[in-house]
């Protein structure tokens, strides 16, 4: 029985087993605390300010603008340079945004304008952040953990985004945006600290220096593999169609504004679940198939939630919705760390966060759209259809996706590197 529990629960060896990665896991742990508390004062705010949900969904495409002019970039940065000092760059950004969020938040009449410039500049920074975050991750670990960190890093999230957020409505409705913002601006503090304790590590002779050449090679490869592709296109079919939370401030009005918390919460209670008792994870080999069932119950429980007309049912579906988006991002970045060649991790690192950041920031652009011509639960529920729908026809026009299994890919990726090496052998002894 022990031994039955051990292989079903969180799998915490990286922590033990890997001082800079224990060390990087804490710091951002506690950024991400922090960063999920301004994730719900932000929108609040807006909606506090404007009583619009048009300009709280346009407030995910002002994010998402930066992203993708800068995701590219970050991702072949993460490829040329230091990785942990470019996450400290990054870092200084976001305290900059925090910084700026603050200021405007003491003005006895805030500026919308500037929570937006704010948001863009956040957006900025993540897209320097993220894919030099998820390549250094690899470099302190073997390939053999790679599911283990998948489900510590979905637990990182979860556990940030149901304490942050539960206490981000009662923070900014008691003491107002500044405090909820200050809160974060610490954190990055700690985050900092961690950073610099950590060993830098080199890139790889084999990469090169950033330019359009290199997002290119990065490009190119993405399309040569449709197995990724299909983890890229998936994801962005279920958060752009399903994502429902430029809506929360107005759903949660009916209940009171410190219920918009909950709201947020509850998309990371199941998530905190599946990864407690992700140990499963570590014998599924079919993940493409994984990633399609999970989009697919993700899609039907967004519609459960536009359908509900009771508090306790809607957050019960928004928790089901949560696990399986947790689901689905554990095997899609187990088959990213399982598949993806070290001299290209940054850039495609780049790409991946494209993927599951675009479909949010435009989702919640067509969700308040559809809300302000339509109504509020034909958006969610029309939302959710289309998300099962488009799962139906990726699986259909990409079956190599659906087929993928991580004994070939991590045999593939061996081979590769081993190729690698054998050519710049050949190259240095020539």
């Amino acid at each position: 029985m022990r031994r039955l529990l051990g292989s079903a629960t969180l799998d915490f060896t990286p922590l033990r087993v890997s001082r800079d990665y224990r060390l990087l896991f804490i710091g951002q742990l506690v950024s991400a605390f922090g960063y999920a508390i301004t994730y719900v004062a932000l929108p609040w705010q807006v909606y506090q300010l404007t009583k619009s949900t048009l300009l709280v969904g346009l407030l995910g495409l002002t994010e998402f603008v930066p992203m993708l002019a800068l995701a590219f970039v970050g991702g072949a940065l993460a490829d040329a340079v230091d990785r942990r000092r470019l996450i400290l760059w990054a870092e200084a950004g976001l305290a900059l945004s925090c910084s700026a969020l603050i200021a405007n938040a003491l003005l006895p009449e805030p500026r919308v304008w500037v929570l937006f410039c704010a948001a863009a500049l956040t957006a900025g920074s993540n897209a320097l952040h993220r894919p030099a975050l998820e390549s250094l991750t690899p470099q302190l670990l073997p390939a053999e953990h790679m599911p283990a960190v998948a489900a510590l890093s979905s637990f990182r999230f979860s556990f940030t985004f149901i304490v942050g957020p539960a206490i981000a409505g009662v923070i900014a409705e008691t003491f107002g945006a500044a405090t909820a913002y200050g809160i974060d601006l610490a954190t990055y503090a700690v985050s900092i600290a961690t950073l610099l304790l950590i060993r830098s590590i080199p890139t790889t002779g084999a990469s090169p220096r950033p330019s359009l050449r290199s997002v290119a090679e990065g490009l190119r490869y993405a399309r040569s593999r449709p197995e990724l592709l299909g983890t890229y296109l998936i994801d962005i079919n279920a958060m752009f169609f399903g994502m429902p939370i430029a809506l929360f401030p107005a759903i949660a009005a009916s209940f009171g504004g410190a219920s918009v918390g909950l709201f947020y919460s509850m998309l990371a209670v199941g998530p905190l679940l599946v990864t407690l008792t992700s140990g499963w994870t570590n014998r599924v080999q079919r993940h493409g198939l994984g990633v399609t069932w999970a989009v697919v119950a993700w899609g039907l429980a967004i519609v459960g939630f536009g359908l509900a007309t009771n508090l306790w049912v809607a957050l019960a579906f928004l928790g089901l919705a949560g696990a399986a988006d947790c689901v689905s991002g554990l095997f899609r970045m187990t088959m990213w760390n399982q598949t993806i060649p070290d001299r290209l991790r940054g850039r495609l690192a780049g790409i991946e966060m494209v993927s599951y950041t675009s479909g949010p920031y435009l989702g919640n652009a067509e969700a308040g759209l559809v809300a302000s011509a339509f109504g509020l639960r034909t958006s969610v529920v029309s939302g959710g259809i289309l998300c099962v729908a488009g799962a139906a026809v990726l699986a259909l026009l990409l079956p190599k996706f659906i087929h993928y299994d991580a004994r070939e890919g991590l045999a593939g990726k061996r081979e590769e590197e081993e190729a690698l090496k054998a050519e710049e052998a050949t190259h240095a002894n020539g």
